[in-house]
């Protein structure tokens, strides 16, 4: 029997139980990482995952069952399962009912990178790896391919039908310079939705000896003396912070917890007047999210609108419970994880200022976030942020004068939405194959970016 027919007859054998809501997902991914190391190869992995994850609302329950033997039996055990945890379960969910629907999509791309053969992809890094571990004043280098494919299927008892096939391909060098006993990491990768294509057609060489050049620049700046700046910064940097700062925040599930600070704050203004703030399944350069892992399809949501707060993110579970409409966010790493709220491609629109014109009178700094490798932590209750971000310059007189390393930045989200002044027309959304967004112990692929932006007052420090 077919794969579909098999979940189509689990999601008939869910509704003959008499349950209110029924949502069968089949999910597989192919991953594959080639890693060389000082001049070797040092890791080369292929993995492939599936299975199906039944969710089952009755009676103002909800249970979640998944299981890897997809047969009729295995799909058949994974309902009631489904069924039985949620007869057991505090009867407290309402869910959030869509209209049936049906859908394909499927991303572009010319040639399947798991039709390539593994030796071309590891001469491919040991080229470009060699290369950079030879040059003087490299301390060492690690070059990275990464593919992934990504097939989903999901059916509901409302009538949803849906599948998406998306295709990730990737390239990531990272380097320690070394000079007069200061060690400096510098990093960038880049990510494309498309297949092997992508990586024929992309100058491997010449990007991971870009990184090599920053690298050997910053190892031998100075850092940024701590303080208060004016500032321009980035899209990369404008991206972390956004989603991890605000993103975050305004995902339901924290909302109904009482942990973020926007809580309660819908109509409320939060940040400057030009600012708006979205999240979107389909955006060039993101990550393609054309429904949630709940058969609910992912349109554009608007966070924040002008300054004024007008929504949450949700998933079935907690749209009723902050009084606001499903947004299709409710997403799952794999078929063995519940769907919880989840970001998609989340971003400041752009604005109408061209870039030189936001350095214009500016005295302070230009916060960059290419060659970060670094970390940062936020807390969602209070809106505080720290952030090591990648080598950055003092500016003067609207001019970049002084390449700075170790730069890390400090502040409260709210308060840096409220101090933006300008917003560049650049906007730049960007996704990774090598990683992605965690939360309660799942990950899952999303989309970075924004217009570079200027604001009035930023924290510095060092990292």
């Amino acid at each position: 029997m077919y794969l579909k027919d098999l979940i189509l007859d689990a999601l008939r054998h869910a509704e003959n139980m008499g349950v209110d809501l029924v949502i069968v997902r089949f999910h597989e991914r192919l991953l594959e990482h080639v890693m060389a190391d000082g001049g070797s190869l040092r890791d080369y992995s292929f993995s492939v995952h599936s299975g199906v994850g039944v969710e089952v609302y009755s009676s103002g329950g909800r249970g979640f069952y998944f299981t890897s033997d997809v047969s009729r039996e295995g799909l058949k055990v994974a309902v009631e399962g489904a069924y039985s945890m949620a007869r057991v379960s505090r009867p407290s969910f309402k869910p959030g009912f869509v209209d049936g629907w049906r859908g394909s999509f499927r991303s572009s791309f010319m040639i399947d990178p798991f039709s390539v053969e593994p030796g071309v992809k590891v001469d491919m890094v040991l080229e470009v790896n060699r290369e950079s571990s030879s040059k003087e004043g490299i301390s060492s280098a690690v070059t990275r391919l990464g593919f992934e494919r990504d097939y989903r299927y999901v059916v509901t008892s409302e009538g949803v039908e849906a599948e998406s096939l998306t295709v990730l391909s990737g390239f990531s060098h990272i380097v320690v310079a070394k000079y007069a006993g200061i060690y400096e990491r510098v990093g960038d990768s880049k990510s494309f939705v498309g297949g092997f294509e992508t990586m024929e057609s992309m100058d491997l060489r010449a990007f991971a000896d870009d990184v090599d050049g920053l690298a050997l620049k910053v190892v031998k700046a100075g850092t940024a003396p701590p303080g208060s700046y004016e500032a321009v910064i980035d899209n990369d940097v404008v991206g972390v912070l956004v989603h991890e700062a605000l993103g975050h925040a305004s995902e339901g599930d924290h909302i109904v917890a009482g942990s973020s600070v926007i809580s309660g704050k819908i109509g409320e203004s939060i940040a400057g007047s030009g600012v708006t703030i979205v999240d979107e399944g389909l955006v060039e350069g993101g990550y393609p999210v054309y429904f949630d892992d709940e058969g609910v399809v992912k349109r554009k949501t608007l966070i924040v609108e002008r300054g004024v707060l007008k929504s949450y993110l949700t998933s079935r579970a907690v749209a009723r419970e902050v009084g606001l409409e499903l947004t299709g966010n409710g997403r799952a790493q794999s078929y063995g994880n519940e769907p919880i709220v989840r970001q998609t491609n989340y971003y400041i629109e752009p604005g109408d200022w061209r870039v030189e014109e936001l350095f214009e009178g500016l005295n302070g700094v230009y916060l960059k976030g290419k060659g970060m490798v670094g970390g940062g932590q936020v807390d969602t209750s209070n809106g505080v942020f720290t952030f090591t971000i990648g080598p950055s310059y003092i500016v003067k007189n609207g001019e970049p004068v002084e390449l700075v390393r170790g730069v890390a930045i400090t502040g409260n989200i709210l308060e840096l939405l409220k101090n933006i002044t300008g917003i560049g027309g650049d906007l730049k959304v960007e996704t990774s194959v090598f990683g992605g967004c965690g939360k309660g112990g799942q990950m899952v692929r999303v989309g970075l970016g924004g217009p570079h932006v200027r604001v009035k007052r930023v924290i510095v420090g060092g990292a």
